[in-house]
């Protein structure tokens, strides 16, 4: 079986694609960072299972199209496509510029559409996959400073819908997560005063702990193998218990 992850040389990514390997996936591991790609691919083979990395920007349309050829020329068809590579800019709605915009949207939505739309034809032909879209738990509760990341990743969700309901009768289930507050460099970037930002998320949060990468990429799991066969067109939150609606 094929897995290609999107975004496989950050935090989230890679806990995703050395999961999948664990169940047994060959993984196309995709990132615009080579080197974070190749590290990627040396944890998989380190733990036993093979990967390749691929290196793309995906606001490039040629770029993502030869990134399916090559894995699939290399790896076979694929069977599970994870959309997680996502940029976040921040800043208030009326400093944003058309550039931030652009690239946000090009990332993660057109991105998003685009590697979907190049799995899907993958899995129509050989019988049926499984795609899962990561959105965040921002579309829920709006969020503020964060409008392009935001405005994306409720299209995604709606996204994940339309998706689901086209493409099922290929026998290709399409899901989406939407975690809460994971431990990655995007979120110590983001913010300056960590122990505050912890301190909210805590509080915020049913669960008084912070979860952990594999719990998470544990989920990606399930919606992605044979135990949520009968799961399409699902958001399911990972979040400690943050967004209960």
């Amino acid at each position: 079986m094929t897995a290609l992850v999107t975004g496989a040389g950050g935090a989230i990514g890679r806990a995703v694609a050395l999961r999948l390997s664990a169940d047994g996936h060959t993984v196309a591991v995709v990132d615009i960072d080579g080197a974070a790609a190749a590290a990627t691919v040396e944890a998989i083979e380190a733990n036993g299972g093979h990967g390749l990395a691929i290196e793309c920007d995906l606001s490039d349309d040629a770029q993502l199209a030869a990134a399916f050829t090559t894995a699939i020329a290399e790896l076979g068809p694929i069977d599970v496509l994870i959309n997680n590579a996502a940029v976040f800019p921040s800043g208030p709605f009326v400093d944003v510029t058309v550039d931030e915009l652009d690239r946000t949207t090009d990332v993660n939505q057109r991105g998003y559409f685009l590697c979907a739309q190049h799995a899907a034809r993958s899995m129509i032909e050989k019988g049926g996959g499984s795609i899962v879209n990561v959105a965040s738990i921002t579309w829920h509760g709006g969020w503020a400073d964060m409008a392009p990341y935001v405005a994306t990743k409720g299209a995604i969700v709606a996204l994940t819908r339309a998706l689901a309901t086209e493409l099922g009768e290929h026998e290709i289930r399409v899901n989406a997560v939407a975690p809460g507050a994971f431990p990655t460099a995007a979120e110590r970037a983001q913010h300056d005063d960590l122990e505050a930002y912890e301190a909210r998320i805590l509080e915020s949060q049913a669960l008084p702990r912070r979860g952990t990468l594999e719990e998470l990429a544990a989920v990606v799991s399930f919606l992605a193998g044979p135990e949520s066969s009968f799961v399409t067109g699902q958001t399911l939150n990972v979040d400690g218990g943050w967004i209960m609606s």
